[in-house]
């Protein structure tokens, strides 16, 4: 289960962030999560809900956003929305919509990113 490894890293760089900026509290964090990273979302809020427990992440909104496929297609040039082969959960399959090719390159849909932090800071 990556996911775990991936909610401890995410934890770990959202507190490294807020302890540096001088938060008291984390009021919300924004974690992007391409298709590609294969992450569970359910999974991941479930285990990012665990470990910010007795922190400074504790009462954070934490919202997860699911990154679709975008493709740049070398066989025919169209740039969009990808089309996928869900047969498969262990390996993604990316194809064009257009010309159903898989000569592509793959623009977003991989990032597993902490987005954005909303803190709160005493008052000086």
């Amino acid at each position: 289960m990556h996911e775990l490894s991936m909610a401890d890293a995410m934890v770990k760089t959202i507190l490294d962030v807020a302890e540096k900026n001088d938060a008291t509290e984390v009021l919300e964090a924004t974690i992007e999560v391409g298709k590609l990273t294969m992450l569970n979302p359910e999974q991941l809020k479930f285990l990012l809900d665990v470990l910010v427990e007795n922190t400074l992440l504790e009462n954070a909104t934490i919202n997860i956003e699911e990154v679709p496929v975008e493709i740049e297609c070398n066989a025919c040039d169209y740039t969009g929305p990808a089309n996928m082969d869900d047969s498969d959960h262990y390996l993604a399959i990316v194809k064009c919509p257009e010309c159903n090719e898989r000569d592509l390159e793959i623009t977003a849909g991989r990032e597993c990113n902490v987005k954005n932090i909303k803190i709160e800071k005493e008052d000086d």
